[in-house]
């Protein structure tokens, strides 16, 4: 699903003012719920002070008034509550920035709760749960995929590396599904008593799981060994098997048959026709990983239930460019004191010398404000995150609208 065109609706309907604030009374209706599942891309390793890098683009300024109120501290929205389960344990609260990988940081939650408030009009509740490094493919299998399976070239390499295969067979067991057992058991804990995490919560109302969003990748995309043939079509196939199982056995689960679901397609380093010449070597195992994850969606039995939305055009093109220049520039500061001795003061002042020279001084800001992570996280880029978050927001209402209208 493209990002741009729904993007672009999203800033117009929250174009207002401080939007994060206690609604009117009204006609009171089911709490809407949803649950956001995937590894460390949705745990969010966007640092807050990057938000003001989205205010260096006028275009994101409906958004950021948002996300953060006048004195530049990051909003609490009185109406969308979350519990989060993650390496720490669980937080849970009003929403705010900081229910990220750590108090510091945002993930994709952060916007899509405001967005999905402002576009629904009515309280919401997130359920998220999100581990960094996990795979679908062993962490997150889920049991209708059946048991995980070594290929013959995996067993083999055991083999000429004389290590105990029968062990790591049973080591394999024992994780295989372990955060797909983890994440629903919390979801479970969190629906048998929305009161737990909204204090106003009325059982009389009672609650409507309305959406998940996947949104996990990177694990898989690497693993070559589970993946022998991904240089190849159809060399992440086994992923889209799995994603189709998960999918199924979620909503059976929940006992929520039709439930909405967002894939969050992997989008590191933007389209790959815009790939830069040092990332070509990258380019078709990308795509044909991200094809793989956006597949289910196009299956008979998921049409209009399921949506694949490309966080790769929530990427920041420019902000990739100047990283990547950046390192190019460390790069030649080692060259010119290679086969030197130089201390850390030098190394500096050689470095800032070259860097005055090569970016200009509001490409330095940028740099200074944009960046707090690697690029495999989106360069713990809150703009990038902000923008995904939304993205899956409109792309969750949009697909139960053209759902309700057919």
């Amino acid at each position: 699903m493209k990002l741009r065109r729904l993007l672009s609706l999203t800033f117009v309907l929250i174009g207002g003012g401080a939007q994060c604030g206690r609604m009117a009374a009204e006609e009171p209706k089911p709490l809407k719920v949803f649950v956001l599942v995937g590894q460390s891309n949705m745990q969010g390793h966007a640092q807050i002070r990057t938000f003001a890098h989205i205010g260096m683009d006028p275009e994101m300024a409906p958004l950021l008034r948002q996300m953060q109120g006048t004195d530049g501290t990051p909003r609490v929205c009185e109406d969308v509550w979350i519990s989060s389960l993650s390496d720490g344990g669980v937080k849970q609260g009003r929403l705010t920035a900081g229910f990220g990988a750590d108090q510091n940081k945002i993930g994709p939650e952060f916007t899509f709760g405001i967005t999905m408030r402002k576009l629904l009009g009515e309280p919401i509740l997130l359920i998220k749960a999100a581990w960094g490094g996990k795979s679908l493919l062993t962490d997150f299998r889920p049991p209708g995929a059946g048991p995980y399976e070594f290929n013959g070239t995996q067993l083999e390499t055991f083999a000429k590396q004389g290590k105990d295969v029968d062990a790591i067979k049973a080591e394999k067991v024992k994780a295989t599904g372990h955060y797909y057992r983890l994440a629903m058991d919390h979801v479970k804990q969190v629906l048998a008593d929305p009161g737990q995490v909204v204090p106003d919560y009325d059982p009389a109302q009672g609650f409507e799981l309305a959406g998940f969003v996947w949104f996990q990748g990177w694990n898989d995309m690497v693993d070559g060994g589970s993946y022998p043939e991904r240089n190849r079509p159809g060399g992440y196939d086994a992923y889209s098997s799995v994603l189709g199982h998960f999918i199924r056995d979620v909503r059976e689960e929940l006992s929520a048959p039709g439930l909405p679901f967002v894939i969050g397609v992997i989008g590191v380093g933007g389209p790959v026709g815009k790939y830069a010449p040092e990332q070509q070597r990258y380019k078709t195992v990308h795509q044909s990983f991200r094809s793989a994850m956006a597949a289910p969606a196009g299956l008979p039995e998921f049409r209009g239930k399921v949506a694949a939305v490309l966080t790769e055009e929530c990427w920041d093109m420019e902000l990739s460019d100047l990283v990547n220049r950046n390192q190019k520039l460390d790069r030649k500061v080692k060259e010119a004191q290679s086969g030197k001795k130089p201390g850390a003061k030098e190394t500096r002042a050689l470095r800032e010398e070259l860097r005055k020279k090569e970016f200009s001084q509001r490409e330095l800001e940028i740099l200074e404000k944009g960046v707090s992570n690697q690029a495999y996280h989106y360069l713990g880029s809150a703009k990038i995150m902000a923008l995904i978050g939304a993205g899956f927001a409109e792309a969750m209402v949009e697909m139960t609208n053209e759902g309700e209208t057919k």
